[in-house]
C-alpha cells in the first residue's frame, strides 16, 4: 500500500498521473477477469487455490528488490507487478469470501467476518506504521522484500486449516462458463437489497480510488511528510477499521442489520477531514479523518458481506461474490486514472474534496432503497 507509491514518487520521480496510473494497475484484474473468476472459483478447491494466489503474489513482489539491487527497477515492472498481484488477489478475495460459510456455519458468519476482520485492520495498524518506518531506514526495495516474505507465511497458515472443504463439482457436471457466470450475474441483479449494496460499494470506491490515486503524492511530495509519518497516518484507517471490526457484531444486533449498514455507510463522512489536511500538527486531520471513515466503512462491510453469505446458496457463492467485486472493485482503476487525471488538472487538495464529497453521497442508494425504513435485512430473495 505504500511502498510501491513512495517507491514510484522518491526513487523513480514517477508523475502523479503515473501514480495513479500504478493504482489503477492494482485493480484493473477485477474489470478484465471478476465475473469468469467466480465461476472459477466454484469449480476449484478453494483453500489450494488461496495458497497458489498467496505463492505467486510473494514471488511478484519478491522481483523489485532484485531488480533494484541490480539498479535495473523502472515503472513498467512496478505496473508489471501491480497487475500480477491484482490477477491473484481477485481469486484470493473471491475465494475467501466463499470458503469461509463453509468453515463456521451460516449462523456464525457474522461473528467470522467480524474476527477475521479484527486480525485485518490490526495488520492495518502494524503494516503501514512499520513499512514507514523500513522505507526510511532500509529503503523501500527492502521493505517490498519483508513484503513479499509475508505472503509465503500467509500460503503456511492457510495450508494450517485443518478443516477439509467438500470436493469442488465434477467436471461432467459442470455447464459452459458463459452459463455459469450469467447465473451469478442474474442472482445479484433480481434482488433490489444486493442491487443498493453494489451501486453504493461501487460508488464509494470509485471516489475512495481518487483519493488514494493522490494521497501519497499529496503527503510525500506536496506537504514533504516523512515516510515514517506517513506510515502512521495511514495506520489511523486500521485503527478505525479494528475498532469497527470490534463493535460491528454488537452494532448489528442491538441496531439491526439494515441500520447498521445505514450506518456504517454514512460515517464517510469522516473523509471531509482529509483534504483539511496541513503540515506540522495539521496531519492529524488526515490520520483522525482516515480513522473515523474506516470505522463505518468495516460495520458496512462486515454487515452486508456476512448477509450476502446467508442469503446466497453455497454451489453459488464464487459467482455472486464474484459479480458484485466485478462492479465495485471494477470500479477502482477507473477512479484511480481519474484521480491522477484530476491531480494533474486541478491539482491536489481539489481532488481530494472530489474524493471526500462523492465517498460520502454513496449512502444515497441506501436512501433511496427498502433499507431505509428496515431494522433487518428481509429474508430470502426477492426480485
Amino acid at each position: 500500500m505504500l511502498a510501491l507509491p513512495i517507491l514510484a514518487v522518491r526513487t523513480l520521480h514517477a508523475s502523479t498521473f503515473a501514480v495513479g496510473a500504478l493504482s489503477a494497475a492494482s485493480t484493473v484484474a477485477f474489470l478484465l477477469i471478476g465475473l469468469p473468476a467466480g465461476a472459477w472459483v466454484d469449480r476449484m478447491a478453494r483453500r489450494r487455490l488461496m495458497i497458489a494466489a498467496d505463492l505467486g503474489r510473494g514471488a511478484a513482489l519478491g522481483s523489485i528488490p532484485l531488480t533494484a539491487a541490480l539498479g535495473a527497477l523502472t515503472m513498467t515492472q512496478l505496473y508489471l507487478v501491480a497487475f500480477a498481484v491484482g490477477i491473484l488477489t481477485v481469486f484470493f478475495d473471491v475465494a475467501y469470501q466463499s470458503y469461509v460459510p463453509g468453515l463456521v456455519g451460516p449462523g456464525e458468519v457474522v461473528e467470522a467476518n467480524a474476527k477475521l476482520s479484527s486480525s485485518s485492520q490490526l495488520a492495518q495498524v502494524a503494516g503501514p506504521s512499520a513499512a514507514g518506518g523500513l522505507i526510511q531506514a532500509i529503503g523501500a526495495p527492502l521493505a517490498v522484500l519483508l513484503d513479499a516474505a509475508s505472503f509465503g507465511f500467509s500460503a503456511l497458515a492457510v495450508g494450517a486449516i485443518g478443516t477439509r472443504e467438500g470436493a469442488p463439482p465434477a467436471r461432467a457436471a459442470r455447464r459452459r462458463l458463459r452459463e455459469e457466470i450469467t447465473e451469478g450475474v442474474r442472482f445479484v441483479a433480481h434482488h433490489e437489497i444486493l442491487r443498493a449494496i453494489t451501486a453504493t460499494t461501487a460508488t464509494a470506491n470509485f471516489f475512495s480510488a481518487i483519493m488514494t490515486a493522490v494521497e501519497v503524492v499529496f503527503l510525500v511530495r506536496a506537504l514533504r511528510t516523512p515516510p515514517a509519518i506517513v506510515g502512521l497516518l495511514f495506520a489511523g484507517v486500521g485503527v478505525g477499521g479494528l475498532v469497527g471490526a470490534l463493535l460491528a457484531a454488537r452494532i448489528a444486533e442491538r441496531l439491526g442489520g439494515a441500520r447498521a449498514v445505514l450506518l456504517g455507510a454514512g460515517a464517510t463522512i469522516g473523509g471531509l477531514a482529509i483534504p483539511l489536511t496541513e503540515p506540522g500538527f495539521g496531519l492529524l486531520a488526515f490520520g483522525l479523518g482516515y480513522g473515523v471513515a474506516a470505522v463505518g466503512i468495516v460495520v458496512y462491510n462486515i454487515t452486508q458481506v456476512s448477509y450476502r453469505q446467508r442469503l446466497c446458496p453455497p454451489e453459488l457463492l464464487g459467482r455472486m461474490n464474484a459479480t458484485i467485486r466485478f462492479v465495485v472493485w471494477g470500479t477502482l482503476p477507473l477512479g484511480a486514472l481519474a484521480g491522477g487525471a484530476l491531480g494533474t488538472a486541478i491539482g491536489l487538495r481539489p481532488t481530494l474534496w472530489i474524493g471526500a464529497i462523492g465517498q460520502l453521497s454513496a449512502v444515497g442508494w441506501l436512501l433511496a432503497s427498502p433499507l431505509r425504513n428496515q431494522r433487518d435485512f428481509p429474508a430470502g430473495v426477492s426480485a
